[in-house]
């Protein structure tokens, strides 16, 4: 076994018993990244055991996994590394407990995503129903709220998850969640949709939302990117349920009552996220539960954080829009348009879980950006084409209805992992022990681009007196330049060499 070189940092990635170990150094100003992370001359196998850190890693990773805890002078720097150069992380990889918290953040992500995924549905049957006499974009704020919080909230929740673990979290945001699906049938007017489903519903999403993600990442390394997508796909799976449900239970039981029954589904999911649902890693001594914004002044996280933004800005445009699209044209049934977000949700569900899986293999950013690509591509060669024609004709009616189908399943697949991989790739670029801080601060901001992104395309619809192109071109351009990003964030930590897994 090779001696460790001279002059390098101290620490090892080794395996025993199936765990995954990696000594770091929280306070330091760069960790041992993930074996995942590696370039292929650097990268070390999971049962191997006592493998040395290399000299020049450094070298070949400029920016580096971060700790968020830079130091401001080096004394303080060598002051902290005499206190934590013995400090290791291990990661199960699997085993009872690590997959029952997989199954706790699947079924708390049912409930909290399905919802989320869901809101095209509710946009639609509120604007038809309760809201006639209000305009398309101010109908949005209502669930333009709801996303907002959901994210918005992390800022908090975040860092709380990273001190105190996730119990009393997961409690808080059930009891809110489930408040607001029972209370949404006793909605009549505007400000009670925006108090009940924006503002209530947003909170118990995001206090349910941040902490199922955070709490994989406890358990796995190498296996994250497949672990964290099959949670992820709990989301995709409430957003089949639901709009289904929804579809046969307005009419027979009306809003109300449709609305309870999926009440009582998400408390069932709830509860059994509450039992499952635990962090594993000690919090880090004397860690504030504020956010760092220092963060940014590492460029591949900033660039990472802009990319994240301009893919949330797009993502909830077809989640909420393809419904009222698919009505307007007059080519599909109302009946059939609920329908199509079950599609959508069924091709995001598979999305959400392969892409997680080849990403552990093939890389995270590298699947993330061939996903941005496919969606940006789908929305020009599928959806812009349908929002341009007009149902003269039997068969210009048959395109449309085709053109919808597809495009509603090669997007759902497509954009899938938005949700399951982002959380992966933040931490890739930051040690597990404040994971929390780093993805909270970056959908602090990223929060933003959902509060907006709804309104924006309600304008755009407007200005283009009801018709949809203008939103498919909003869509299409803002992943491209989220995948611009997302690659210039990759090669500031590997170069632009393309066969490089990471």
């Amino acid at each position: 076994m090779s001696s460790e070189p001279k002059g390098s940092t101290p620490g090892s990635i080794s395996s025993h018993n199936q765990l995954t170990r990696v000594n770091t150094y929280p306070n330091a100003e760069f960790t041992i990244p993930p074996s995942d992370t590696l370039s292929p001359c650097q990268s070390v196998q999971t049962r191997s055991a006592d493998a040395p850190a290399s000299a020049n890693s450094r070298e070949n990773h400029p920016n580096n996994t971060a700790t968020g805890d830079e130091k401001i002078s080096q004394s303080e720097d060598e002051e902290s590394q005499s206190t934590t150069s013995n400090d290791e992380v291990t990661y199960p990889e699997g085993g009872l407990a690590a997959w029952s918290v997989v199954l706790g953040s699947f079924l708390g992500l049912m409930a909290a995503l399905g919802m989320m995924n869901t809101v095209g549905i509710y946009h639609a049957y509120i604007a038809e129903n309760y809201l006639q006499e209000y305009s398309e974009s101010t109908v949005s704020w209502i669930f333009s709220m709801y996303v907002f919080l959901s994210f918005f909230c992390g800022l908090q929740i975040g860092p709380f998850f990273d001190a105190h673990g996730p119990k009393l979290l997961v409690l808080a945001g059930s009891i809110l969640l489930c408040t607001s699906m029972f209370l949404l049938g006793l909605c009549t007017l505007y400000w009670h949709f925006f108090l009940v489903f924006g503002v209530l519903g947003g909170l118990g999403t995001s206090l349910i939302f941040t902490p199922a993600f955070a709490a994989v990442s406890h358990f796995f390394l190498v296996k994250r990117g497949n672990a964290t997508g099959l949670a992820a796909a709990g989301g995709s799976l409430g957003g089949v349920i639901f709009p289904l449900a929804l579809q046969k239970l307005l009419p027979s039981v009306g809003f109300a009552w449709a609305t309870r029954i999926i009440g009582f589904v998400t408390l069932f999911c709830c509860i059994c996220a509450y039992l499952l649902i635990r962090s594993r890693l000690p919090p880090k001594a004397g860690q504030s539960v504020l956010p760092d914004f220092r963060i940014f002044s590492q460029k591949s996280y900033l660039l990472l954080t802009v990319g994240i933004f301009m893919m949330e800005w797009a993502l909830f445009i077809p989640i909420t829009y393809l419904t009222t699209f698919a009505t307007s044209t007059g080519a599909l049934s109302p009946a059939f348009s609920y329908q199509l977000i079950a599609i959508f949700n069924a091709g995001s569900c598979v999305g959400r879980w392969v892409p997680g899986f080849l990403a552990d293999k093939l890389g995270r950013f590298n699947s993330m950006i061939a996903a941005f690509a496919l969606c940006s591509a789908s929305s020009l060669t599928l959806w812009l084409p349908a929002s341009l024609l007009t149902p003269t004709t039997a068969s210009e009616a048959t395109a449309i209805k085709a053109l919808c189908i597809v495009y509603a399943v090669i997007f759902g697949f497509a954009s899938g992992s938005n949700i399951s991989l982002t959380p992966v790739c933040v931490g890739q670029l930051c040690d597990t022990n404040v994971y929390g801080r780093y993805y909270a601060t970056c959908y602090t901001v990223v929060s933003f681009s959902t509060l907006t992104g709804i309104p924006i395309a309600g304008a755009l619809i407007q200005a283009a007196g009801g018709r949809y192109f203008g939103v498919v071109i909003w869509t299409a351009v803002c992943y491209i330049v989220a995948s611009l990003c997302f690659m210039w964030s990759r090669a500031l930590q590997v170069g632009w060499k393309l066969g490089v897994k990471f």
